[in-house]
Parts: structure tokens; sequence; C-alpha cells
């Protein structure tokens, strides 16, 4: 189905089941209801699990009328990865204006890694909900069950709340998550790359998003590959995706008369990098990633098709962070 020249996804019959059996949303839920839990959250007090479960099912709703491709205008902020770090996060609304002033894309990663992913994701969600136009969530790498399994966002659900619930209900709603946005018909914003199998962005457009991602294939090379320094496709060390030069960045722009690409996805200590001619930049937003790094950290700033400039900010004070008590060991990740 289509609205407004965009594709909506197509669950598979298990999910547009489920889907459509969902409880409508409360009133507790509502534009007032919304506004004083984003307050709350970000005074770091955690939204109960069955407002929690309002809240997925409605941004569900939402995000399944949103295209596999987002279009977006400008002027919008393009962030890249997160990472649980929520004080940062805090920091970056401070730097380039709360939502919905400033309008924002996010390109994954919310959550892992990082002490605060609970908070995180609970902010981006509610902002979703309140703000819908004015907030673009795309699906990077971590946003799998997998993923957050091995590097934080479970154990903190589990933590925090005595129980996966909170977990399994972000991670199903991460499969309704974007996985890429155009800006103004000339900006593609994706999470991790390209992929050898997608060369339009109607074959972006006709994946099947709603699903766990893959280990390989299109929707996996969307969040895992790089750029690179070669000609061509190269395999990547990361085990996942691949790696591709700047003559098949050309040959995307090209075909799809597009004029840059914006991604995340790698760690740049000056918190974004421009390749290729300027093509295509990597975008970085968690400042002092891992809280041990020492980057700084960017949001870049699309005003028009010929104006852009990136916003720099530094991590948030220390004394805004407070260190889980892991009672037994460090989690693999802080090592």
């Amino acid at each position: 189905q289509t609205q407004g020249g965009c594709r909506r996804p197509t669950p598979s019959p298990p999910a547009l089941a489920a889907f459509h059996a969902r409880p409508r949303v409360p009133a507790a839920m509502a534009r007032r209801g919304l506004d004083e839990w984003i307050a709350k959250i970000e005074q770091m007090e955690l939204l109960p699990e069955q407002d929690y479960k309002h809240l997925c099912e409605y941004v569900k709703e939402i995000l399944l009328e949103e295209s596999t491709v987002q279009p977006v205008a400008a002027p919008v902020t393009i962030c890249g990865d997160i990472h649980g770090q929520f004080h940062d996060l805090l920091e970056l609304f401070r730097t380039g204006g709360k939502c919905p002033d400033t309008s924002y894309i996010f390109m994954g990663d919310f959550v892992d890694r990082g002490y605060n992913s609970v908070e995180t994701i609970t902010l981006l969600l509610l902002l979703k909900a309140r703000y819908p136009s004015r907030i673009t969530l795309l699906r990077g790498n971590h946003e799998s069950r997998q993923i957050t399994q091995v590097y934080g966002f479970y154990d903190e659900c589990l933590r925090k709340y005595g129980s996966t619930k909170v977990w399994r209900l972000c991670t199903e709603t991460f499969d309704y998550l974007s996985l890429a946005a155009v800006v103004g018909d000339q900006f593609l914003c994706v999470h991790g790359g390209l992929s050898p199998t997608l060369d339009t962005l109607e074959q972006i457009r006709e994946l099947q998003r709603v699903q766990e991602p893959p280990h390989e294939g299109p929707m996996c090379d969307l969040m895992w590959s790089d750029p690179d320094d070669i000609h061509g496709w190269g395999i990547s060390a990361r085990g996942a995706g691949y790696v591709f030069g700047g003559d098949i960045v050309q040959q995307f722009l090209h075909a799809n008369d597009l004029k840059k690409i914006a991604r995340s996805h790698q760690l740049v200590m000056e918190g974004h990098k421009w390749m290729f001619d300027e093509r295509l930049v990597t975008v970085w937003s968690a400042p002092n990633y891992c809280y041990r790094c020492g980057n700084v950290a960017s949001a870049l700033e699309i005003e028009s098709p010929t104006e852009q400039r990136f916003q720099t900010f530094e991590a948030a004070p220390p004394k805004f962070r407070q260190v889980p008590d892991f009672s037994s060991r460090s989690p693999d990740y802080f090592l």
C-alpha cells in the first residue's frame, strides 16, 4: 500500500493479526499524559509496565504508517548512535534544541553499552508518540533481540523492572522502525551503509522490514555495512554487512538522484567524518563513548539542500551519571 508516495511495510500474518488485536490507547496516553511522562523520564522516573505496553502499541501504530524509506522535510537535525547514554542525549537536546522546536532524525543504536538504555529508548518513544512528525527513528543493528541480549539492554530491563516484559515490548516495537530516511529528496540517512543487492530506493522500500534483522541480506547490510577507502565491495571484519568504496556511493547517489549519504555505526573521535569528496558523512552522537573513549559528539543540521552545519557537544558532567550496581561483576562490554 502507498500513501503520499510512501510504501507502507507489510507485516507478516502473525504480526498483522497481533497488531490489529491491540488494545486501544487509554486516556492516560493523551497529550497531557505524554507531556507528564516526558517530564518524569527526564528526571529518570521509569514508566510503569502497563503504561509502557500502551506506549509501544501506540508507537507501533504510528510507525506502521511510515515508509521503510521515510521522507523528511528540512530543516532537520540528523543524529548518530546514542547507545544508552541518556544524560548525553539530554545534552544533545540542550545543544540542538528540544523536540518539537527542532525536528530530528535518529539513525539507530539507541540502546546497549551505556548505563541508561531504558531511559533513552523510553524518552525517544515518548517523543515519537507526542510529536510523530517531528522525530524520525531509524533502525540500527542494536535494535534487535539477539544483540540486546549480549550488549546490555536486556540485562538493564531485567534489573530495573524485575522482568523482561519491557525488553520484549521494545524489541517488538523495533521491528516496525524505518530502515532509512530521505531529507528533501537529496540526503539519504541510514544506520550502516549500502548493500550490493540494493541499487535503488524503491528496492529498499520493498523490503519486508517487520522482522528480527536477518544475519545476512539487504536488510542486514543497511544496518551493518561501512564505507572504506577501497574500490567496489569488500568483506567486512564485523562478520556482517560489507565495506564499500567511493565509487559505490557515487553510483548509488547518481542512480537515485541524491546528493549525499549520512550514516552512523562507527565511532568518530571528532564527532563526524566526511568521505568520498563529501558525498558521505559519518555522524556520531555518543560523546565519551562507553564513558572512556574521550571523543566529542555531533549532530548534523540540514537547513536546506545547500546549507548544512554540525553542532558539536561534549559529554554531560559525570555528576549527572549514576553508575549501576553490578553486584556480581561488570558486564564484558564495560571491561
